[in-house]
């Protein structure tokens, strides 16, 4: 009897040896945020610093959007988006931290935004080719809300502006080299109403 409990004593001890193994050796996780309520608060607004994480208070489930591709938004906004009024923002390898040329584009953007005050948007976070797909969409969302959070910093109704993260899924550049990864490193800009 003692013989037997020291037995499944051991073949537990493995499988739980092997489990903690094999989860802590699967590769790079992208952190979640806790989500946590936040009270509103009448203090003012400071801008984040360069060095502060700008990631909003929603819980981190990143998803590949069922918002509509810009062709198939009504003809008026297809045309309104081929304009270009907004101008995307790009991003280091693996950051999402604002750079100064990334907050003067979305300084301007702000500005349009703010002259159009019907005008809804949606941030499409994108990525590079490079790292897992579950990596991608959880940095091209930190990417998005980062550029969202900044927008609203800079006086944007944070009810105009929606994310999502396409990851690697819609590439900008389908190059394989480091001028294509640069371009797809970006948060994008659709107008989605007016």
């Amino acid at each position: 009897m003692l013989a037997h409990v020291r037995t499944v004593a051991l073949i537990l001890a493995g499988i739980s040896l092997v489990f903690f193994v094999a989860c802590s050796s699967s590769g790079p996780k992208a952190q979640t945020v806790p989500s946590t309520p936040v009270e509103p608060t009448t203090a003012p607004v400071t801008e984040p610093s360069m060095s502060e994480e700008v990631i909003s208070e929603r819980p981190t489930q990143p998803m590949v959007s069922e918002q509509p591709m810009v062709e198939e938004l009504p003809e008026d906004l297809v045309i309104l988006n081929a304009r270009g009024y907004l101008d995307d923002v790009f991003f280091e390898t693996d950051r999402y931290e604002l750079e100064n040329q990334a907050r003067d584009h979305l300084a301007a953007n702000a500005k349009w935004l703010r002259q159009y005050a019907d005008v809804k948007i949606l941030v499409e976070g994108h990525c590079d080719e490079r790292n897992t797909r579950e990596y991608n969409l959880a940095l091209g969302e930190r990417r998005a809300n980062a550029v969202r959070d900044y927008l609203v910093f800079l006086g944007i109704d944070p009810n105009r502006v929606q994310t999502i993260s396409y990851g690697e899924e819609r590439p900008f550049s389908l190059g394989r080299d480091e001028a294509a990864w640069n371009l797809n490193r970006r948060a994008h800009f659709v107008i989605t109403a007016r």
